[in-house]
């Protein structure tokens, strides 16, 4: 697939490794930096979904979203295991549930523009507790992370991993151009997301990022052999 990812938000709580560790797939080495773990609130804007070498179609193609991720790894992999993801979409919805058994939920959004920021606010439909509002803006000059950094560890990930509806586990590949990062400020004014996967964040962030844009491709989830599918049931 192609996708363009416009105005995100990366927002990063340090959480308690044993409290990822009983939500995230047994088979799933948690991937920590200096032996802490993280968890990301990230909203953004979507256009250009399509599926390669297909136009993307307005309506289709172009949402809001909000996930809620984590970081693991595969032996040398390090990559992304989303607890979930709200779309306005309800097409976009179902595609990803059943194409690829991702955790993606409908959910009612608004984004609003203001200056160089946005105001940002997300209820899940099916449980309204669920909840993220903010506005946020960029600050500074962009910068591309370096290589150790944890600004790089957070951001520069190449695929994600899940299970098909039969718990066979499966990464999937992602490429894009190193992030064009800037600081940021933000009000967090609604941050019940996370509650809905057994997870609990207070307090404000301890890093804040902004990206304007982000081209990219996607390919076909690929079965993992060697790692048993009882160990991605949580």
């Amino acid at each position: 697939m192609t996708q363009s990812w416009h105005d995100l938000l990366f927002a990063h709580w340090r959480v308690e490794a044993s409290a990822l560790r009983r939500v995230v797939p047994a088979a799933l080495e948690l991937d920590l930096f200096d032996h802490e773990a993280w968890l990301g609130v990230v909203p953004f804007r979507m256009t250009n979904v399509a599926l390669r070498g297909t136009p993307a179609l307005p309506w289709i193609s172009a949402f809001p979203e909000l996930n809620v991720r984590t970081y693991v790894r595969v032996a040398d992999r390090p990559g992304v295991y989303f607890f979930s993801l709200d779309a306005v979409r309800w097409l976009a919805v179902a595609a990803a549930r059943t194409l690829l058994n991702l955790p993606y939920f409908s959910a009612d959004m608004r984004v609003e523009r203001h200056g160089d920021g946005l105001r940002y606010d997300c209820t899940r439909r099916r449980d309204p507790a669920a909840r993220f509002t903010a506005t946020y803006e960029p600050l500074g000059a962009a910068f591309a992370p370096s290589c150790g950094s944890i600004e790089h560890f957070l951001t520069e990930r190449y695929c994600l991993y899940h299970h098909d509806r039969r718990g066979h586990p499966y990464r999937l590949e992602i490429h894009h151009r190193p992030w064009p990062l800037q600081r940021a400020r933000a009000t967090i004014t609604a941050n019940t997301i996370a509650a809905s996967s057994q997870l609990t964040l207070t307090g404000e962030p301890v890093l804040l990022h902004f990206a304007r844009r982000q081209d990219v491709v996607t390919w076909a989830p690929a079965r993992l052999t060697g790692l048993p599918d009882a160990a991605f049931e949580t």
